[in-house]
């Protein structure tokens, strides 16, 4: 790899550092072709991606931007997963770490928030924003369905009111 190639990594490297609503730091040693590429597809599917490389390269875009304290992982194998979603790398990647052991998480960032591999799988329990939304939308539809059926409710009681005193009357 050339100076201008490293240059172009570093600057990509950086734009990803910078507009990631998180970065996950994980080892992948001993993982398969096979394996990386069904964790991509798994990132992909979920709005993320995943990025593998050199350290050094890495730790220079990290300098100035505000998830540089996850410079410290960057040591051995590492993979770099990432998404807008702050908590979509965070999913993907917690999720694939339970069923393949060589996938260790090592640490990340929410921004300028440093996370520990705890502070990872905290982020990766907590809901999505489509879930967030949905519940938003649940939560503002509720009270209109309620008032709904207040409205309607007094109608439907007259109405079977004047049914059982018809039927009384009968």
């Amino acid at each position: 790899m050339d100076r201008a190639q490293k240059e172009k990594l570093v600057e990509e490297l950086g734009q990803i550092f910078e507009s990631s609503g998180v970065v996950v730091v994980a080892h992948y040693e001993g993982m398969t072709v096979a394996e990386m590429q069904d964790l991509r597809a798994s990132m992909r599917e979920a709005g993320g991606s995943v990025r593998v490389a050199k350290n050094k390269l890495a730790k220079i875009a990290l300098e100035g931007k505000p998830s540089a304290s996850i410079a410290e992982y960057l040591t051995g194998m590492t993979v770099l997963a990432y998404s807008e979603d702050p908590v979509a790398a965070a999913k993907v990647v917690d999720a694939y770490a339970k069923k393949n052991e060589k996938l260790v998480i090592l640490g990340g960032a929410m921004g300028e928030t440093a996370l520990d591999p705890a502070g990872v799988k905290a982020v990766a329990g907590m809901p999505s924003r489509e879930e967030l939304i949905s519940s938003i939308v649940g939560c503002i539809a509720a009270p209109a369905a309620n008032i709904a059926g207040a409205i309607g409710a007094p109608a439907s009681n007259i109405a079977s009111i004047l049914s059982t005193i018809e039927e009384k009357a009968a």
